[in-house]
C-alpha cells in the first residue's frame, strides 16, 4: 500500500479541492488551456523538485531539508519548506473537514433527518475521528478513494450537468484559479509526493537483509542505476492531469443525500492519512505523541474558527509560497551536480529546461498568480 500512496494522492486530491478554484461557469475554454498551461509549466517542474529532492536527502521533507541546506551550505530559512508544507496539509485537512461538515448536514436535511447540532460541532466531531483515523497512516487511503468514487457514481447516475463551452476574457485572477489548481489541487508542493517516496526508499530499505551486504549492495547499486526521476513523476502527473479534467467535468453536479453522505465519509478517510503526513514531520522536532497534539489542536482551532472562505485564502498564500521557497531553493541553492544526479534525465537538454522552469517560470508564475489574487480580494 505505501508503494502507490502517492498515486491515490495524485487521484484523491484533485477530487477534494477543485470545489473552491474553478470558475463561476465551468464552460469558459480559456481557463481550461490556462490550467493545462499551469499543469505542464507550474506543477510539473515542482514534482521534478521534490522527487528529486527526496531521493537526494533520503529522508522525510522536515528531516530532509535540514541534510539539504546543510550539504548545500545555505541558510536554515531554506528549512522553512518541510514546515509550510506540513501546514498546508493541516489547512487542507482544516477546509475539507469544513465542508464535509455542511454537506452531511445537508444530506441529513434531504433524508428528513435534521439533527440539532451545529455544523461547527459536526465539524470538530469529524476531526476527532480524522485524527484517530490518521494512526492507521496509508491504509485509509484506498478506502477512501472508493467511497468517494460510489458517491460520484450515485451522482453520475442522476445525470451529467449540462456545460456550455464558450471562449472568455483572459485575466489574472483566471490565472491565479488556474494556479491554485495545479498546484494545489495536486499537491506540488505540499511535499505529500516527497513523502511517498520516503515511504517506499524506507520500505525498500527495510526489506534488504541487514546482514547480508553483498545483497545490500547489489539492491542499492540496481536502484540506483534504475532510478530515474521520470519514472515516478510521469505516472504521477498524468494521472493528477486525467483526474483533474474528470473533476472539472463534474464539479457542477449535485449528489443524491447517499451519495453525498458516502462521499464525505470518504473525504473523511483522506484527511485522516494527511493528518498522519504532518505529524510525521512534526515528529522530527517534538516526538510523535507531542506532534498528534499539535496537529489535532491546530487542525480543530482552524476548523472552528475560521471560515471557509479564509481558509481558502490562507491555504493560497501559505502554499504558494512554499512553492515558491522550494522552486527557489532547488533552482538557485542546490548544486547543479546534485540535482543533475538526482533526477537522472536521460538528455541533458530535459534537464536544462527543467532549470529555467524551475528558477524563472515558476517563481514568475506565482508572483503573478498571487497578484491575480491580491487583485480578485480587493474586488
Amino acid at each position: 500500500m505505501i508503494r502507490y500512496a502517492s498515486y491515490f494522492i495524485a487521484a484523491l486530491l484533485p477530487l477534494l479541492l477543485f470545489r473552491w478554484f474553478v470558475p463561476a461557469s465551468i464552460g469558459e475554454i480559456d481557463f481550461w488551456l490556462l490550467w493545462l498551461l499551469a499543469m505542464i509549466v507550474v506543477s510539473l517542474p515542482v514534482v521534478y523538485a521534490e522527487i528529486a529532492l527526496a531521493y537526494r536527502s533520503v529522508d522525510a521533507p522536515l528531516a530532509g531539508m535540514q541534510k539539504l541546506t546543510r550539504e548545500a551550505d545555505v541558510s536554515p530559512m531554506w528549512r522553512s519548506f518541510g514546515w509550510l508544507a506540513a501546514l498546508v496539509s493541516i489547512i487542507i485537512a482544516a477546509l475539507v473537514i469544513s465542508a464535509a461538515s455542511t454537506g452531511i448536514l445537508a444530506a441529513l436535511t434531504e433524508l428528513n433527518s435534521d439533527p440539532t447540532v451545529p455544523s461547527f460541532a459536526i465539524a470538530a466531531g469529524l476531526m476527532v475521528v480524522a485524527i484517530l483515523l490518521s494512526l492507521l497512516g496509508v491504509a485509509p487511503l484506498p478506502i477512501g478513494l472508493g467511497l468517494m468514487v460510489i458517491g460520484l457514481l450515485l451522482g453520475v447516475a442522476n445525470g451529467l450537468p449540462h456545460i456550455d463551452f464558450a471562449m472568455t476574457d483572459i485575466s489574472l485572477t483566471e490565472w491565479a484559479r488556474a494556479v491554485a489548481l495545479a498546484l494545489v489541487s495536486v499537491g506540488a508542493g505540499t511535499g505529500l509526493y516527497w513523502f511517498g517516496q520516503n515511504l517506499v526508499t524506507k520500505q525498500v530499505g527495510t526489506a534488504v537483509d541487514t546482514d547480508n551486504h553483498n545483497v545490500q549492495n547489489t539492491a542499492r547499486s540496481r536502484a540506483t542505476n534504475e532510478y530515474r526521476a521520470t519514472k515516478l513523476v510521469l505516472p504521477i502527473w498524468i494521472l493528477q492531469l486525467l483526474v483533474g479534467g474528470v473533476a472539472l467535468l463534474l464539479s457542477g453536479m449535485s449528489l443524491p443525500p447517499i451519495g453525498q453522505l458516502l462521499y464525505w465519509v470518504g473525504v473523511l478517510f483522506v484527511v485522516s492519512y494527511l493528518l498522519h503526513y504532518s505529524t510525521q514531520q512534526l515528529a522530527h522536532k517534538f516526538g510523535l505523541l507531542v506532534s498528534l497534539v499539535i496537529t489535532f489542536v491546530l487542525a480543530l482551532v482552524l476548523v472552528i474558527a475560521i471560515p471557509t472562505t479564509w481558509l481558502v485564502g490562507i491555504l493560497v498564500i501559505i502554499s504558494s509560497v512554499a512553492v515558491l521557497s522550494l522552486s527557489i531553493f532547488a533552482g538557485w541553492q542546490m548544486k547543479i551536480s546534485h540535482l543533475r544526479k538526482s533526477l537522472n534525465f536521460g538528455n541533458e537538454a530535459f534537464y536544462n529546461l527543467w532549470r529555467i522552469a524551475i528558477r524563472l517560470v515558476v517563481p514568475l508564475a506565482l508572483l503573478l498568480a498571487l497578484i491575480g489574487w491580491g487583485m480578485q480580494w480587493v474586488s
